[in-house]
């Protein structure tokens, strides 16, 4: 196969970070789109890319660019993901794929209509030990998992002053801790267990329902380094900063979801707890290298990744020997490895990465989630 290029949509916190993970990967990255043509230009000389485009329609006339990685706000992933689509090019676009799930089972009936690669960036599942875990799962190690807990917590809202274009419902959807990061969550769990979401019961709350938004953006994860005094202006808040939710699986196994943007000292941890019959598993991000398993008559393990210890399916997804960690930016790397493998094999669509069904079912998760909210009980997921 000839050699596949690709270009990266958004300049912002992500866009780069696919840039970096791409190059790392040994994916070609010929341009960057920003928000303008200054910004694309800028991002293209700091990133070493040969172009910056000026705007969205040169990247779908770019007849030398065969995939499209959009990393923008989310109320623009479904019309670029559709048009990307529509020009012929794979997809591999930012959570959540769409802003509701008319649109994004739209989007996963065109990408089955072409045959594409159509991919949704859920990079946690490519942490090596989470492949490891879902592959316990599947040989039956755990036996029969009846308790999935856990949580995603970070502290970058904490403060009234803390502002970023996700807190706005028009930019980001009527969720948002859960939507921002409880989907991955709820994704990672997936993958791991097999488990399938039948019934939700949420209780979300809103910490900040007016925040000071500065004149002029920040970037994400940014505001809170920035320790010069801005002008501000009010803005009235009506998406989440928190959220639990019990969920009922298929086959009667029960979970918990914590979700914050409001936790103080939490930067970006994700843990999660694995009951099973015969063993338990847990592991959080914030030590990617450790998995804890659990034993009832013998001694527990602390397993660290190392590929003499892992099982193949874990080994394929690390590149370092044991005690050289692996982190964050490696998930990326790993994740488009999987993606870009599945379009060299010639079958794109036949998955092997989180896919757009994938991110289609995360959002009618998402819907069920927000409408238990409102209606203060039990609702079922239809249509995932």
């Amino acid at each position: 196969m000839t050699t596949i290029h690709t270009a990266v949509i958004g300049a912002g916190f992500i866009g780069p970070v696919h840039v970096e993970g791409l190059l790392r990967a040994g994916i070609p990255v010929l341009g960057i789109l920003g928000v303008s043509p200054e910004e694309s230009k800028a991002s293209a000389k700091r990133l070493g890319l040969k172009k910056a485009y000026e705007n969205f329609q040169q990247v779908l006339d770019d007849k030398d660019v065969q995939v499209v990685h959009i990393a923008t706000p989310n109320r623009l992933h479904f019309d670029m993901a559709r048009k990307a689509l529509e020009a012929g090019k794979h997809v591999l676009c930012e959570k959540p794929l769409a802003m509701n799930s008319n649109q994004s089972a739209e989007l996963v009936k065109i990408a089955r209509k072409t045959g594409l690669a159509t991919g949704v960036n859920y990079n946690l599942r490519y942490y090596p030990l989470n492949v490891e875990a879902a592959d316990r799962v599947r040989k039956g190690q755990l036996g029969t998992v009846f308790s999935v807990c856990g949580s995603y917590v970070q502290d970058w809202l904490l403060y009234p002053t803390d502002y970023n274009w996700r807190v706005l419902a028009e930019e980001g959807g009527e969720l948002r801790a859960v939507a921002d990061i409880g989907t991955h969550w709820l994704d990672l769990i997936g993958a791991i267990t097999g488990l399938e979401a039948e019934e939700v019961c949420a209780d979300l709350a809103t910490v900040h329902p007016v925040r000071q938004r500065p004149i002029g953006e920040v970037l994400t994860f940014k505001g809170k380094e920035d320790r010069k005094e801005v002008k501000r202006e009010p803005v009235n808040i009506n998406t989440e900063d928190y959220g639990c939710i019990m969920i009922r699986f298929g086959g009667g196994a029960r979970g918990c979801l914590w979700v914050s943007q409001v936790t103080a000292g939490r930067k970006n941890c994700l843990r999660y707890e694995l009951s099973g019959s015969k063993e338990a598993l847990a592991w959080c991000s914030e030590q990617p290298n450790e998995m804890w398993i659990g034993h009832r008559q013998t001694p527990n393990e602390l397993l660290l990744r190392d590929p003499s210890l892992v099982g193949d399916a874990a080994r394929r997804f690390i590149h370092y020997p044991g005690g050289h960690n692996e982190g964050f930016p490696d998930t990326f790397k790993q994740c488009f490895r999987a993606f870009y493998d599945a379009i060299r094999s010639g079958k794109p669509a036949d998955g092997g990465y989180p896919t757009f069904a994938d991110g289609h079912r995360e959002i009618v998760l998402c819907e069920a989630i927000l409408k238990s909210h409102r209606e203060r009980t039990w609702i079922p997921i239809q249509g995932a």
